[in-house]
């Protein structure tokens, strides 16, 4: 626990009741994207990924997450700060203890992201720096057709229905696809976070002989059960430009419009030139600009 001596404490989520509270937090200040439940947080917390609230005279005021980065070798910090308590040092509390965490696993700089002027003012007072945008694109689902049978030669399945299927296919396809994100470092992601992180329900994969050649999904949202985020696509690169991205985001769309959901949206890396033009040739429009940002730990507040 971290007292400012200003009546903010800053504690590690414990309890189901934390992980409420940050769940009201990051609805509050994010309420365009899914927000994990309870029960995911809890299985997403170790000793490296932490989640935080922060709470002045009891009351909820901020959270915050801090975990090692997958890209690169550095540190990825999440503060969030609730309307009514910014400009009072809420934010400045979480960021002490954020990437005190990220230092005390041994890395030497963090990440963050913003969207806004206020939150790279902030940020920029600590040192941190712009090292790569990311652009999100959003659908309005309509009475979305049915894009018939996949390209020649491919089987279309979800993962459900071949239970193991997408564990079994970390290596040759997950690997190859994670390499090609166009990222400002090395995307770095375990066999174990492949399996709990970077699925979905539903997730449909392309087959060829068995083999996964392409996937794409959804992250469905209880809290706003009309939205929904894509997950992964991605197509291994002997199957690239044959139409098989296409085809699995038409799948998509169209099993999102049977299943009550309205708006699908994405993030999509800046330098990602392809996957952007293939949701634009879609249909999708574009929405927010988020900023990566960088700083050298530990962390230097300019005076």
């Amino acid at each position: 626990m971290l007292d400012m001596g200003t009546g903010i404490e800053v504690t590690v989520c414990e309890s189901d009741t934390d992980y409420e509270d940050w769940r009201q937090v990051r609805l509050a200040v994010v309420p365009e994207e899914r927000c994990p439940s309870v029960a995911e947080l809890k299985a997403l917390t170790s000793p490296e990924k932490k989640f935080y609230v922060a709470r002045a005279g009891g009351e909820i005021a901020g959270s915050g997450m801090a975990d090692r980065s997958e890209v690169g070798d550095g540190g990825a910090i999440a503060p969030r700060v609730l309307p009514d308590w910014r400009r009072r040092g809420v934010g400045t509390a979480l960021l002490v203890v954020l990437s005190q965490h990220c230092a005390d696993l041994g890395l030497r700089e963090v990440r963050a992201s913003a969207e806004d002027a206020a939150s790279l003012a902030f940020a920029s007072k600590f040192g941190f720096v712009e090292i790569d945008r990311e652009v999100e694109q959003l659908y309005d689902v309509g009475d979305e057709p049915d894009p018939g049978p996949p390209p020649h030669g491919l089987e279309l399945v979800t993962a459900a229905e071949r239970p193991g299927l997408w564990a079994d296919c970390y290596d040759s396809f997950g690997r190859e696809v994670l390499a090609d994100f166009a990222l400002h470092g090395e995307l770095q992601v375990s066999a174990a976070e492949w399996v709990d992180e970077w699925g979905a329900a539903p997730m449909f994969l392309a087959l060829h002989d068995g083999e996964v050649v392409g996937c794409a999904g959804l992250l469905l949202d209880d809290d706003q059960p009309a939205r929904a985020e894509n997950a992964l696509t991605g197509v291994r690169r002997d199957w690239r430009g044959r139409g098989v991205a296409t085809h699995l985001k038409r799948h998509t769309l169209h099993w999102a419009s049977t299943h009550g959901i309205r708006e699908v949206y994405t993030w999509t890396q800046n330098d990602n030139a392809a996957m952007r033009w293939l949701n634009e040739l879609l249909g999708y429009r574009t929405g927010s600009v988020g900023i990566t940002l960088s700083a050298d730990l530990p962390l230097r507040a300019e005076t």
